[in-house]
């Protein structure tokens, strides 16, 4: 059994994200998990245009048998973390950021997930 994660934003080039994960998974048992965990400063539905692309990472996980969680947190890297432990994950998809900082997040995210879990960062 093969369980993935896929850490997506709300943006709609994510659904490249859900893809790959499903591809992954392929026939064999398991889960898929799509997360995507805003930071607590911000509002999740704080407008119309975050609703629609709510409903849009909704329909994709959906179309791949795929389970959506969102999540509000102030320690995004925490939240991950916690959701990959409970979730049995055994790979961790995440996208390619442009930010510089974002790189550090991965190298954390990568030094707290539980031993045997592999963390995929996929380019943009």
């Amino acid at each position: 059994m093969k369980n993935i994660m896929v850490c997506v934003t709300q943006q709609r080039t994510c659904d490249r994200l859900i893809k790959y994960g499903k591809e992954l998974l392929g026939d064999e048992p398991g889960e898929l998990f799509v997360i995507h965990v805003a930071d607590g400063r911000f509002s999740i539905l704080g407008s119309s245009k975050e609703g629609e692309a709510l409903d849009y990472l909704y329909e994709n996980a959906k179309e791949y048998g795929a389970s959506l969680t969102v999540l509000k947190s102030d320690d995004v890297l925490r939240t991950l973390v916690e959701q990959a432990r409970k979730n049995r994950a055994d790979i961790v998809v995440l996208g390619e950021s442009r930010e510089g900082a974002a790189s550090n997040m991965v190298a954390k995210l990568e030094e707290n997930l539980t031993e045997g879990t592999r963390l995929l960062v996929i380019p943009a």
